[in-house]
């Protein structure tokens, strides 16, 4: 009798501290590279240019990662019209490469949305940019 009740009182006590662990591992974010990097042409005033982009995603579970792997080819296409779409002035200042980070991450979101009915990406990062 003693020994069920040590058992209840040891499960107990050891459930909260298993629960919160569970908690902190589900929290921490997934990034998730796109590799090989997307490199390609921008820019439509004469010269061509070049443009290389290191993008990672940053994804809040590995059940997200998975759908995220599985949409990877449909993500790549949409960035790479992106990219091919921009400027020497929408890539030319710290503050211009912010503002297409933010509509790379729009366009991502609104790809899985409609694919998997939510975003599951919480945010874009860009490891490189390099445009020439």
């Amino acid at each position: 009798m003693k020994h069920i009740i040590f058992l209840c009182l040891a499960l107990g006590l050891a459930f909260p501290a298993l629960a919160e662990k569970a908690q902190g591992e589900a929290l921490k974010p997934i990034y998730y590279a796109l590799v090989p990097a997307l490199v390609g042409n921008y820019g439509s005033n004469g010269k061509l240019k070049y443009y290389k982009a290191d993008v990672a995603l940053r994804i809040g579970s590995p059940a997200a990662e998975e759908r995220v792997k599985h949409h990877e080819p449909l993500i790549r296409n949409q960035l790479v019209m992106l990219f091919s779409q921009q400027s020497d002035a929408t890539l030319g200042s710290v503050e211009a490469k912010e503002a297409l980070r933010q509509e790379a991450l729009r366009q991502v979101q609104a790809v899985l949305s409609q694919e998997e009915g939510q975003s599951l990406v919480d945010d874009l990062l860009f490891n490189n940019l390099i445009i020439q």
